[in-house]
């Protein structure tokens, strides 16, 4: 009893909406209602994850929400809710560690608990990939390895999406190279948590021969021919017809090749790169002369 006017009680346990009265030895009063709200229930986030800098917003469904006073991701306050109804919030997830964390509702009638978890996702790092070069035909296979690479959405190369890529494991994607100009890019990899860092893949052009010196020689082979063109520095084969032969690359626009044995007679020469194939030139095996 404060006053002749004020009376403080506490609540016993209760449910719904009941009717509080006082009585004196003059009778008892009227009623005025009073509702007990039950604690709310978190059942369920949408999206579940985001990146670690926060800003994510997630729908928050459940029940007794209503006059909800603070929302928390892990004990941290939401950025900023909005009490949609009495089964749905809206929430904007606050900065936060990688890692799982738990969603709590808190209104007059005390805080949630359990419920499902919001994770937090780290910004993906790439560290390398094999091989980092290929024509600019696209259809390379490249395998990028780092890490926080699950729920990768997206992979491209120079800002071009990949071709079709598959999310082996959280360190291992498999990307297929898109067409590109020759040169080099970046390629990043895309998650919920953001874009990586670039790693370098370079796009080649098919090796170009334009002429061969000498363009003979004798059937057992061993005399070193200049093979003259463009795109000769990245050279990873030399082919006398089906032969392979020894080579040494001078510059992007010489090598010399070993000339293998062979039977006499005109055969294709082909410089092969990460960037394709040459057009063939001929060169010719001579017989020695017989008497």
């Amino acid at each position: 009893m404060v006053s002749d006017s004020v009376i403080t009680a506490t609540a016993p346990a209760g449910t719904g909406t009941v009717s509080v009265t006082v009585t004196t030895p003059a009778g008892t009063s009227n009623g005025v209602p009073y509702t007990y709200s039950a604690v709310p229930v978190v059942s369920g986030l949408s999206p579940t994850q985001g990146p670690v800098s926060g800003g994510t917003t997630v729908t928050i469904a459940g029940s007794g929400f209503t006059g909800a006073s603070a929302v928390s991701f892990g004990g941290t306050p939401a950025t900023s809710f909005t009490v949609v109804s009495d089964t749905q919030i809206s929430a904007v997830t606050p900065t936060a560690a990688t890692g799982a964390v738990n969603v709590t509702v808190t209104t007059p009638a005390g805080t949630s608990s359990g419920g499902p978890l919001f994770f937090y996702v780290g910004v993906p790092v790439l560290t390398s990939d094999v091989p980092n070069s290929g024509p600019v035909a696209g259809g390379t296979t490249v395998t990028l390895t780092g890490t926080g690479l699950t729920g990768a959405t997206a992979v491209s190369f120079g800002g071009t999406p990949a071709t079709s890529f598959t999310v082996v494991s959280d360190t291992q994607i498999t990307a297929v190279a898109p067409a590109g100009a020759p040169g080099t890019v970046q390629i990043t990899v895309t998650t919920v948590g953001g874009t990586s860092n670039g790693v370098g893949y370079t796009y080649l052009s098919a090796p170009t021969v334009t002429s061969l010196s000498p363009t003979q020689g004798p059937t057992s082979g061993g005399n070193t021919v200049t093979l003259t063109g463009t795109g000769l520095g990245a050279v990873t084969s030399v082919l006398f017809g089906a032969q392979p032969a020894s080579f040494t690359v001078i510059s992007d626009t010489t090598v010399t090749a070993v000339v293998p044995p062979g039977a006499a007679g005109a055969v294709n020469v082909v410089a092969a790169s990460p960037g394709g194939s040459s057009s063939p030139v001929v060169y010719t095996r001579v017989a020695p002369p017989q008497i």
